[in-house]
């Protein structure tokens, strides 16, 4: 099998389930950024980590492929194969962010993004994350969705921020406090 088809020389790509949208389409916006998204995540496991941490990303790299099938999918398609996003793995990130920030000093202040290049790279995928949920609220605006899925990604996008600072206190980096160029 090839892998290009020709079929997107127009402009337009098949949805997961049937049919054809524009490639320009608020569905294409959102489970692209989960794509974008789960191969920062590959990229941030280049970097050394704890092992728990990468254990927990490999999983989640799986999951941001149901996240990602759920979005490519309308809500009304009679795939009965399709797998959707349930509440599950929303409760375990709830878990592991309090398992991680029992490790952590309290914030009361902004940190600036950064640390050891591990944490770094976590704080660009929380990023991607971000708009990926920009995304999937502006496609639930204009049709129906897995409210599960954006839950999902609006825990992920914590756990990734949690997880930056965890893996730089393992490393004995401190955050780095934000400060105000006027009051410096």
């Amino acid at each position: 099998m090839k892998i290009y088809t020709r079929t997107g020389d127009g402009g337009e790509t098949s949805l997961f389930a049937g049919g054809r949208v524009r490639k320009d389409n608020l569905r294409l916006h959102a489970y692209g950024t989960i794509d974008e998204l789960n191969s920062m995540l590959g990229l941030v496991l280049t970097h050394p980590l704890s092992a728990e941490t990468s254990q927990r990303l490999t999983l989640i790299q799986n999951e941001l492929f149901v996240v990602g099938s759920d979005l490519a999918t309308p809500s009304d398609a009679s795939a009965t194969w399709i797998v959707r996003m349930s509440a599950e793995p929303v409760e375990r990130l709830e878990h592991e962010i309090d398992a991680m920030e029992a490790h952590l000093t309290p914030l009361n202040n902004f940190i600036l993004p950064g640390g050891i290049p591990a944490a770094a790279a976590l704080h660009v995928a929380r990023t991607i994350c971000r708009r990926a949920e920009r995304w999937i609220v502006s496609l639930g605006d204009a049709e129906a969705i897995n409210g599960v899925a954006l839950q999902y990604v609006n825990r992920l996008s914590d756990w990734l921020f949690v997880a930056a600072r965890y893996e730089n206190r393992l490393a004995g980096h401190q955050d780095t406090i934000w400060k105000h160029p006027e009051h410096e």
